[in-house]
């Protein structure tokens, strides 16, 4: 509500609405303000523009007004305008000395088909009572209740209040956001709607118009460099380096509380969500129940790396398989790597940092490469090539049965290829070559092929390497084999 005086210029609600209160005009006023909106909103849904729901306020002296709902019904219904177009508002403050009336009008409005949300959240000195009396349909969390400073204390508070809304499944509104950070902050802990100068202030009518007609895209924070050491408690402070990193440049990042074998999904960042796929949003995969997407032995294994991670102090990874429903997906069971380090505990309650990697697809390609290996060392196995695998990531190289039955190999030679060439398997002429060989290999290089001479024999072998990728492009393991060469076939001497 603003008043554009044609002598004093724009004045703002705090000019004149004490004047209307003190005069015991306000409920006309708010009338003339929801008369405003139907007729924009009808106007809206005679053109081209995509209606939107608009709040409109109710102030304690309007529900004190005698046959108030029967007065908005009057002029929805001369305007056409549906009610699922209108949201009443609230304030906390109006609950203050009469929450029985307030209760009754608020199911009055509720019964014709309004929306009615609670301002002002948190700002007021009984909200936990109010909350857990009124059946409101949404909360708006007043952001300016921490405009002393968004500290790692504030955004715990802040945390705790979605959490507990999202045990009522009462949608969040954040109300006040000024800046990127804070944004990303809400949307990450369960937040479902935004509002604040950081998108808007408040326009005139033809300026709103406008905005629907072009919606404008959000903020995107830049990329920065990862920092050594993470503070844990300033994951819940959105203006920290730990909450930008979080939303901005790590991976899929969530974290998540266990307690008394019960898995909460805390927050998550985009990236997560992308990660688990089915076009989940942050509140969908916020809503998983995690361990009842695993069977009984993924379920144990996860547990363990939980375990593991705060009886170490130290990062610990797992992979589990995990089915997902979303409802416009259906369902798609996956891969998941997770790294998983305890950010610190509440009583019996322990909370974890975790960072995701979808490797479904990977694990696929590897269950498929591990059948065609068996295929072809069992083909090896009746004549005399050999074949080896090759970790790019660990330089650890698994040899096959029949390397290690004639050649003496172990089952794992590490800080491959340095232990053959030094037991002149391959021969010293051939040792930088193939040391070369393996730093292309990590380079990406798809295909390797040469012949060398192999023992000290010097018998020529066709060696060969073939590259494996995981799903972003990265070596990942490469598949090695060494063919006798054969009678006629040119010599590498």
């Amino acid at each position: 509500m603003r008043w554009r005086d044609p002598e004093a210029g724009m004045q703002y609600p705090s000019d004149f609405i004490p004047v209307l209160e003190n005069a015991g005009l306000l409920w006309k006023a708010d009338l003339a303000i929801f008369e405003r909106v139907c007729s924009f909103q009808e106007r809206a849904l005679a053109s081209d523009i995509h209606p939107v729901p608009v709040s409109f306020n109710i102030s304690r002296f309007d529900i004190l007004h005698d046959d108030y709902a029967v007065s908005l019904e009057e002029i929805r219904k001369r305007h056409g305008v549906p009610v699922r177009l209108l949201h009443a508002e609230i304030t906390e403050s109006s609950v203050i000395g009469g929450p029985e009336r307030v209760s009754a009008f608020v199911s009055g409005l509720q019964e014709i088909g309004y929306k009615v949300e609670m301002d002002d959240f948190g700002s007021g000195y009984s909200s936990l009572n109010v909350l857990k009396d009124l059946p409101f349909d949404f909360i708006k969390l007043d952001m300016r209740f921490f405009s002393g400073g968004m500290t790692g204390r504030g955004g715990a508070i802040i945390n705790a209040v979605v959490q507990m809304a999202r045990w009522l499944h009462t949608p969040v509104i954040a109300e006040g956001v000024e800046t990127g950070p804070q944004a990303d902050f809400m949307e990450s802990i369960g937040c479902s709607y935004i509002q604040g100068y950081l998108y808007s202030k408040p326009v005139p009518e033809e300026e709103f118009r406008g905005k629907l007609e072009n919606s404008a895209s959000e903020p995107v924070a830049p990329a920065i460099e990862l920092p050594e050491e993470m503070d844990a408690g300033k994951f819940w402070d959105p203006s920290s380096m730990e909450t930008l990193i979080f939303n901005s440049y790590v991976g899929g990042a969530a974290i998540i509380s266990l307690r008394r074998g019960r898995i909460e999904i805390l927050r998550v960042n985009r990236k997560y969500s992308k990660e688990i796929g089915l076009s989940m949003s942050e509140q969908e995969v916020m809503r998983l129940d995690a361990l009842g997407t695993m069977d009984t032995d993924n379920r144990r294994v996860y547990l363990d790396a939980l375990r593991r991670a705060s009886e170490t102090g130290e990062e610990q990874s797992c992979e589990t398989w995990r089915t997902v429903r979303s409802k416009c997906c259906g369902s798609d069971r996956i891969c998941v790597r997770s790294f998983i380090r305890e950010l610190g505990r509440a009583g019996d309650q322990a909370f974890y940092y975790v960072m995701v990697q979808n490797i479904t697809a990977e694990k696929k390609s590897y269950d498929e490469l591990i059948r065609s290996e068996k295929r072809y060392h069992y083909a090896a196995e009746h004549d005399s090539s050999f074949a080896w695998e090759y970790d790019i990531r660990t330089h650890e190289m698994r040899p096959c049965s029949r390397c290690i039955r004639e050649l003496g190999l172990p089952s794992v030679i590490r800080d491959y290829p340095e232990p053959v060439i030094r037991s002149r398997l391959f021969q010293p002429d051939f040792a930088d070559e193939y040391r070369e060989w393996h730093r292309k290999l990590e380079d990406g290089v798809p295909y390797l092929e040469d012949v060398m001479l192999l023992t000290d024999e010097r018998i020529p072998f066709r060696v060969a390497y073939t590259n494996e990728f995981d799903e972003a492009g990265r070596p990942l393991r490469a598949y090695g084999s060494a063919t006798p060469v054969s009678t006629g076939e040119k010599k590498k001497e």
